[in-house]
């Protein structure tokens, strides 16, 4: 009799072990900033630019891109908690990719202004341009200097420009005019196989 409540309790006590793996993810995640969608080079979810500082920004970007091939993003959002900035950095980048496919060459500023918290997050192909020495150097001798005189355009303005010039001297296959950034159906056909 005793040794089938030991059992008993043991086996509610792995079942219970076991909902809680399972659930308690689903939880925590819930508590978690949602990622955007990845609509545009700039999104600011704090109202702190205006539409024609975005839009500069914007322009920028896009021209970079055209000429270079490296995708460069900004997100602008009021915090990452109960997240740190870099692991919300890391499921912005697994969730944006940003960059070429093949080349991983995509990086995204991130500026959380609540936290006072900000991130440059880069991809694999950039990693040698752009390491967390230099990130970290561009965010504290050119941003953040003007984001302490309440001026976050100029400081997201001039960390873009840093950080265009140092991938400027990665050397990276040229851009390709026909791509979009979106995928094709083709490279979609095996997910869709896949949840069906």
């Amino acid at each position: 009799m005793v040794q089938g409540r030991t059992a008993r309790r043991t086996a509610l006590t792995l079942v219970s072990a076991l909902l809680t793996l399972l659930i308690a993810p689903g939880l925590l995640a819930q508590g978690l900033v949602a990622i955007p969608a990845y609509e545009a080079r700039v999104i600011d979810l704090t109202g702190t630019l205006t539409a024609n500082e975005q839009s500069a920004l914007e322009s920028k970007l896009a021209e970079f891109e055209a000429r270079k091939g490296s995708q460069i993003a900004v997100l602008m959002l009021p915090t990452t908690q109960p997240e740190d900035i870099a692991q919300f950095g890391i499921r912005l980048a697994d969730a944006w990719k940003p960059g070429r496919k093949q080349v991983d060459d995509g990086a995204i500023l991130i500026v959380a202004k609540d936290d006072r918290r900000m991130r440059i997050e880069v991809g694999y192909g950039l990693e040698g341009a752009l390491p967390d020495a230099i990130a970290k150097r561009i965010i504290d001798q050119t941003v953040t200097p003007l984001f302490k005189q309440n001026d976050y355009y100029g400081g997201i303005d001039a960390g873009l420009d840093r950080m265009m010039r140092v991938v400027d001297g990665e050397p990276l296959p040229p851009p390709d005019p026909s791509w979009d950034g979106s995928s094709s159906i083709l490279e979609l056909l095996p997910f869709l196989f896949l949840r069906c």
